[in-house]
């Protein structure tokens, strides 16, 4: 049965039994706890807490989700990946453990024949709650399970809680038995690969506080109403009913393995290390095909580094594998073609994906090249030396490079040297407890959702902003401090919610309206308005007069001036991105924005800097289509109707069922967005393009002024070119010629200042050599140059000594004065290399007195640090060391 049929299957199934299909959410988590969708209940958390109504009382969903906590344990055990489908249903106060049990028995039982999903009944097992007996009951009256397959576990595998305080309850898992060829007898229990779990049954029945462990809490009571949130793993249930091992076999994943064995000309089921890298690379192909389809990008920050790590994965066990070259061109497009069945957007937007991808390979395959750099010398150090690389730089290797440990030992041991893996094991885990320390502190930060509950249950926060600025409301509730109050007095920063607001909440990159709400004897500023819960808009105020309290008649009145700008560069915002897909073409995608009044920052999605040229055709088109005074029209209407339309919808932006469509000139730009905007695009004023630059391999960022402060910039610059032009008496049409020149003669002077500066040095050869002194088994000259014009000049004078000393073991190491910091280059010659003295070293240890870093190659190297009264310390050092 392939993996879309089982889909296909479970919806039918719940939709038969009165639930709401539910579309996959987004892979970018709405919950700012979260970088990823980690599990199929995530987007249902609102609705399962309490925290908002649920619009339904029974759903089903099959959700995309990304975990990669254990990415170390992909490709070694059958069920480990990094991007998984999750099938769930869910009851918000509907049905109960019954109605779960039923259910799920049901559809695993059923005949494919008849719609199910025909798992034969001796080969499933159930585990409990060890105090749930109801549950237990239930398995016996529901099912055909005998009690021996019906075990009851502990807390620590059988209770379910959120880590805080909140819901939470018992489970019930099932499993199923792979029979005794893959383990041991005695159930899920036995805790054996042998019983594979397919399907999780939480009963969200208590309320827990007092939470210091998955295992300590303290249960208050039972829940007003009962949920209910299942999770069937799509993948695990497909590799068992496809006859396969695991789940990088199956029909949506086993291709890119194919095809990645053919390309390295390996066996899959040959060797179990070949293996494990091919199951790599296909979950991990897989999983970035998936993410970049979700508007996820590579980067060094978040959720792009995720899936850098990801790719760079892919790309260093192709390697492993004896592949050097580029594969992405080959293993995407497989990809695709898998998973496109299910999710049709993996071939619409493939260009997208596919350029995204195959940029971060070539610059992947550049640093490695650099690595490989590093990783040579210190093979060649460890050689003359330990013959061990150490493992700071293995660590440094891994760190900044990329590079796992297992290709620093590969290509160390086909060097003939070792690593010293107990000094990276030791960096290693300092860091990973650095990461723990900083998520906890994160964590600790995190915003107690539930006070908002309440709140938000008293229905939707009606935005009332589009058609006036000011609105007369009633305060609905106040926080202050994480805390709800009666009231809020002069000088007290809080949070207010109103029944209504115009007031607009951070939201679209449209950052949050100024201004104030008022009432009967109070006034208070608002600070900032933002909405921490779907559906519910918190405005943070500071209160400047008397006191603003629960109940009371409170006006919102929106500052009219920052709301023009706002709304001017929101316009902006689509007009430049229109005339930016115009210049570039359709996949010059938007990849996020911001906006406020007089700003706006666009990123999008292209793989090199603009042109001069560029820059300036699309500032052109963009004031152009100001010019034009477009008619902007918003519409709302159902999202399938805006996109056959053919309204934009953005990557990384999520819509509901019925959408707001912006409309600038009829089709000349047409997006999905719920921002605020101007009448025409007159209203906009001008369009400034103030910066170009890259925000990753595959994004760029146009930040511009708009409206009023775009002329203030003009007429700033125009200031700045009067003053140049009269300072140098020169006119303005010949300004950029006279400045060229003035460069020139500018560059002409510092050459030969410098050539002047190194004839001075290159003087000093003779008195250096002639202070030469003999140290151990080695002639050194070592001297201070004092004030030096840059690091380059030193070297130079070292070389030419070092030239003069090639006949003997001859070492040289100048310290000088560089613009106030402190400058040490040693060489050595191939005498002085013989007798166990390295340039690296040396430096090395001078500049540890200096306070800072260095380091090098045996032959030449190079310190510095901050103290520059310390070259006389750091030269008697390297003396000492000499002559040791």
């Amino acid at each position: 049965m392939q993996t879309a049929e089982i889909r296909r299957r479970w919806l039918d199934f719940f939709e038969r039994k009165g639930h709401t299909v539910v579309p996959s959410a987004s892979l970018v988590s709405d919950d700012p706890s979260l970088m990823f969708t980690v599990a199929g209940m995530v987007p249902f958390v609102p609705y399962l807490s309490g925290l908002v109504p649920a619009p339904y009382p029974r759903a089903t969903s099959v959700q995309k989700c990304i975990r990669t906590n254990d990415i170390e344990e992909v490709g070694k055990t059958p069920r480990h990946g990094t991007f998984f489908q999750m099938c769930g249903n869910f009851s918000f106060g509907d049905y109960f453990k019954e109605g779960a049990i039923q259910f799920a028995w049901e559809l695993l039982t059923t005949s494919e024949a008849d719609g199910g999903l025909g798992f034969d009944a001796a080969d499933l097992w159930v585990t409990v709650y060890e105090d749930d007996d109801e549950a237990i009951a239930l398995w016996k009256q529901h099912s055909t399970l005998p009690e021996e397959r019906i075990q009851r576990l502990g807390k620590d595998t059988n209770y379910w809680s959120t880590g805080q305080p909140g819901p939470a309850g018992p489970c019930s898992e099932i499993f199923f038995d792979r029979g005794p060829e893959y383990g041991i007898d005695g159930g899920p229990a036995t805790d054996d690969d042998r019983y594979v779990e397919i399907w999780n049954l939480v009963f969200m029945q208590y309320q827990v506080a007092d939470v210091k462990s998955k295992t300590d809490f303290t249960i208050l009571g039972e829940l007003p109403k009962k949920n209910i949130d299942t999770g069937l793993g799509l993948e695990r249930v497909a590799f068992l009913k496809q006859g396969v091992d695991n789940m990088y076999e199956i029909d949506e994943v086993r291709p890119v393995l194919d095809r990645a064995a053919e390309l390295a000309g390996k066996t899959y089921g040959a060797d179990h290390t070949d293996d494990v890298r091919l199951r790599v690379i296909a979950d991990h192909v897989r999983s970035g095909l998936m993410l970049i389809a979700d508007g996820v990008t590579p980067s060094n920050e978040g959720r792009g580094y995720i899936l850098r790590r990801l790719l760079r994965r892919v790309i260093l066990s192709m390697r492993l594998l004896g592949v050097d070259g580029p594969t992405f061109e080959a293993l995407f497009p497989v990809s695709r073609d898998a998973m496109k069945g299910s999710y049709p957007a993996v071939e619409r937007d493939f260009d997208f994906i596919s350029r995204a991808a195959y940029t971060e390979e070539k610059t992947f395959l550049r640093t490695l090249a650099s690595g490989i750099e590093i990783l040579d010398g210190a093979i060649d150090a460890a050689k003359s030396g330990t013959r061990a690389v150490t493992g700071d730089t293995a660590f440094l290797l891994h760190d900044t490079k990329g590079f796992p440990i297992e290709l620093t030992l590969e290509i160390a041991e086909e060097a003939g040297v070792t690593v010293d893996e107990g000094v990276f094991k030791t960096l290693m885990q300092e860091q990973r407890e650095r990461a723990k320390a900083d998520a906890k502190a994160k964590k600790g930060q995190r915003a107690d959702l539930s006070i908002y509950k309440e709140l938000r249950g008293q229905g939707e926060t009606l935005f009332t902003g589009y058609d006036e600025l000011t609105h007369e409301s009633r305060v609905l509730g106040i926080v202050v401090d994480g805390k709800p109050v009666p009231a809020a007095s002069e000088g007290q920063v809080a949070e207010v919610v109103l029944a209504e607001t115009s007031l607009w909440a951070e939201s679209g990159g449209q950052d949050a309206d100024q201004g104030l709400i008022v009432g009967d004897g109070f006034e208070a500023e608002v600070l900032d308005v933002q909405k921490p819960v779907p559906g519910l808009i918190v405005h943070t105020v500071r209160v400047e007069v008397g006191t603003i309290a629960v109940d009371a008649r409170a006006e919102t009145r929106v500052d009219a001036d920052y709301r023009r700008g706002a709304t001017q560069a929101h316009s902006g915002t689509h007009i430049v991105h229109a005339a930016l897909r115009q210049v570039l073409g359709s996949n010059a995608h938007q990849a996020g924005s911001y906006n406020k009044a007089g700003y706006l920052r666009l990123d999008f999605t292209h793989g090199e800097a603009l042109s001069t040229e560029t820059k300036s055709e699309i500032e052109e088109i963009s004031n152009l289509a100001i010019r034009s005074d477009y008619e902007v029209v918003t519409r709302e209407m159902p999202i399938d109707e805006a996109k056959a339309l053919g309204a934009m919808a953005l990557f990384g932006e999520k819509y509901g069922d019925r959408v707001r469509v912006v409309d600038i000139g009829g089709p000349w730009s047409r997006e999905l967005c719920a921002g605020t905007h101007v009448t025409s695009s007159a209203e906009v004023g001008m369009i400034n393009l103030v910066s170009e630059s890259s925000v990753g391999s595959t994004n760029r960022r146009i930040e511009s002024l708009v409206g009023l402060e775009a002329f203030r910039s003009f007429a700033a610059e125009r200031a700045i070119v009067h003053e140049l032009s009269a300072g140098l008496r020169t006119p303005r049409g010949e300004l950029v010629q006279r400045v060229q020149d003035l460069g020139a003669q500018l560059k002409a002077a510092e050459k030969k200042i410098a050539q002047l500066e190194a004839a001075k040095l290159a003087e000093r050869v003779p008195e250096l050599l002639a202070g030469a002194e003999t140290l151990g088994s080695v002639r050194a000259v070592l001297g201070s140059l004092g004030t030096v014009g840059s690091a380059d000049d030193v070297r130079g004078l070292v070389l030419q000594l070092r030239d003069r000393l090639a006949d003997e073991a001859g070492v040289v190491v100048l310290a000088g004065d560089a613009g106030g910091k402190p400058v040490v280059i040693a060489a050595t010659t191939a005498g002085a290399r013989d007798a166990g003295v390295r340039a690296g070293d040396l430096a090395k240890l001078g500049a540890q007195v200096l306070g800072g870093g260095g380091g090098g190659k045996p032959d030449l190297a190079q310190g510095g640090g901050a103290d520059v009264s310390k070259i006389d310390d750091a030269l008697a050092e390297i003396r000492r060391s000499i002559g040791a």
